[in-house]
C-alpha cells in the first residue's frame, strides 16, 4: 500500500527526543565545595596565628608566667593592677595622646591635599599617584634608619643640620634628649612620609566618586571654584572617608612600634605602649603574664576609643540619618 503525499503540505518533524541534563562534574559541581577550598587556608592560618595568639593571651594574663608561655599560677586580677599602676606603662598612653595629636590630623590633611592635587591633574596622572604611593612599600625600620643616620644624625654632615647650617643655625642633637623634644619631628615626618600616600588613594577613590552634577549645580548658583566649593560640596562628600581614614590613623597610632624603637633605641622617655609592653614581656624579667594584661588593655582601649570616635563622626549611619 502506497502513501500518498498531499502537495502544499509540509512534514511535521519528528519529536524531539527529551535528553537528561547530565550532571556537572568537576570543581564546578559543588559551589560549597569550591568556597571552602579557596578559604580554608586563610581561615585556617587566621584561626592559627590570629584568634589562638589573641585567646591564649587572654588566658595568659589571669596566671603567674615568667620566663615561660606556660601558666603556672592563677593570680586573677593582679596581673593587671600590675600594669595600670605601672609608671612607664602610663607615660606611654600619655606619649601616645600626644603623637596621636600630631600625627592623625597632620596625615589626614596631607593626603586629602596630595589626593586633592592628583585629581586635578589633565596629564600623567597615574606616575604621580605611583609615586606618592611609592613609599607605602617601604620598610618602617628601613625608614626608621634613613631618618636617623642620614637625615636627622645629629651631626654636621646629616640633612637637617646641613640645611640649617646654611642660615648659620647650631647643629641640633634631634634624637639625644627629650628637652627641647625635638625627636617628635623626627618622628612624626617619617611617619607622615610613609602612611599619607596610602590614605591618598582612599580620598582619591572618594573624590572620583562626587558626581560632577553638584559642581555644575553649584556654579550655576553662583559658588566660586576654591574654597566655597571645597566646603560646601568636596568636604561634605568625603565625610564617610574622612570618618575611616581617622578611625584607622587612630588605630596605626596605638600600634606605633618600629619608629619609635628603632629611632629612640635606648631611651627610657618618648615611647609608645607597644615598646614598653615589648620590654616589659620580652624583656629581662620576661614577665608574660603582665605582658599580656598589658596587651588586652591596650586592645579593649583602641576598641573603646574606635567606638567613640565612630559615634562621635556618625560612622555607618546611613544618609538618611545624617
Amino acid at each position: 500500500m502506497s502513501t500518498t503525499t498531499t502537495p502544499g503540505v509540509a512534514k511535521s518533524p519528528a519529536p524531539a527526543k527529551v535528553s537528561k541534563d547530565r550532571p556537572r562534574r568537576g570543581l564546578r559541581a559543588n559551589s560549597t565545595f569550591n568556597f571552602w577550598l579557596f578559604t580554608g587556608p586563610f581561615l585556617i592560618g587566621l584561626v592559627i596565628f590570629v584568634f589562638v595568639p589573641i585567646g591564649w593571651s587572654i588566658w595568659l594574663s589571669f596566671f603567674e608566667a615568667r620566663f615561660t608561655v606556660t601558666p603556672s599560677e592563677f593570680v586573677g586580677l593582679e596581673n593587671y593592677r600590675t600594669i595600670l599602676t605601672d609608671e612607664d606603662f602610663l607615660n606611654s598612653l600619655v606619649t601616645f595622646t600626644v603623637f596621636a595629636a600630631f600625627i592623625v590630623p597632620a596625615t589626614w590633611a596631607m593626603s586629602l591635599g596630595l589626593a586633592l592635587l592628583v585629581n586635578r591633574l589633565r596629564f600623567m596622572r597615574a606616575f604621580f599617584r605611583s609615586v606618592f604611593f611609592l613609599p607605602t612599600a617601604v620598610s618602617y625600620v628601613a625608614a626608621a634608619l634613613i631618618w636617623k643616620m642620614s637625615l636627622f644624625n645629629g651631626v654636621r654632615f646629616g640633612l637637617a643640620n646641613t640645611v640649617l647650617g646654611w642660615f648659620g643655625i647650631d647643629n641640633i642633637a634631634w634624637l639625644a634628649s627629650p628637652d627641647p623634644p625635638w625627636y617628635w619631628l623626627v618622628i612624626v615626618t617619617v611617619r607622615l612620609w610613609l602612611q599619607s600616600g596610602f590614605y591618598m588613594i582612599l580620598f582619591l577613590a572618594a573624590l572620583q566618586n562626587i558626581p560632577r552634577e553638584l559642581y555644575e549645580a553649584a556654579a550655576i548658583d553662583g559658588a566660586k571654584p576654591g574654597w566655597q566649593t571645597f566646603r560646601h560640596i568636596t568636604l561634605p562628600q568625603l565625610r564617610a572617608t574622612s570618618t575611616a581614614v581617622i578611625l584607622l590613623l587612630l588605630i596605626a597610632a596605638y600600634q606605633a612600634f618600629d619608629e619609635f624603637y628603632n629611632l629612640l633605641t635606648k631611651a627610657t622617655w618618648g615611647q609608645p605602649p607597644l615598646v614598653e609592653l615589648y620590654k616589659m614581656a620580652l624583656g629581662e624579667n620576661q614577665n608574660y603574664g603582665v605582658g599580656s594584661a598589658g596587651a588586652v588593655v591596650l586592645t579593649v582601649l583602641i576598641c573603646v576609643v574606635t567606638l567613640l570616635q565612630g559615634k562621635i563622626m556618625g560612622f555607618g549611619r546611613g544618609e538618611e540619618s545624617k
